[in-house]
């Protein structure tokens, strides 16, 4: 059973379908977070994203993680300010390092690292298929909601 299921993340973050790019979060603590996404093979994104050998595009995987990361900061209630929302303000150190495929599920780390008034850095590590897909370094910042 997840931690958070898809109607609780939506009360954390304004991010919809089709934009939505986490589907649960299957563990949560004060500086990190584990998300889950199963990659549908009937996403529209495949059509064009390579026809007929598709692969996930990476900058999705990016967005994944900044929106799980997001979930993590929302849970800190107290830690942001009423009326203000994370965007993402830096990415950092992105490496991909395995195809992500219809069908396949990724399991999205992220960790807060450091916080500097509103401004929050964090680490991710994406899996499928049990391979690292993606890691990456990435900061929000809390702005006007």
């Amino acid at each position: 059973m997840p931690s958070l299921n898809k109607n609780q993340i939506q009360e954390l973050i304004p991010h919809r379908d089709p934009f939505l790019w986490i589907d649960e979060i299957v563990e949560i603590g004060p500086n990190r977070i584990v998300a889950r996404k199963f990659v549908d093979p009937a996403l529209d994104v495949f059509r064009g994203h390579y026809p007929g050998k598709p692969v996930l595009p990476g900058v999705l995987m990016c967005e994944a993680s900044m929106q799980a990361g997001a979930v993590l900061i929302a849970r800190q209630t107290e830690s942001v300010p009423a009326g203000m929302v994370p965007v993402a303000a830096r990415i950092n150190n992105v490496k991909f390092k395995h195809m992500v495929r219809p069908g396949d599920t990724l399991e999205i780390e992220v960790e807060l690292t450091e916080r500097l008034k509103d401004t929050y850095y964090m680490s991710a590590k994406v899996k499928a298929a049990g391979k690292t897909a993606a890691t990456l370094d990435f900061a929000c910042t809390a702005v006007p909601g």
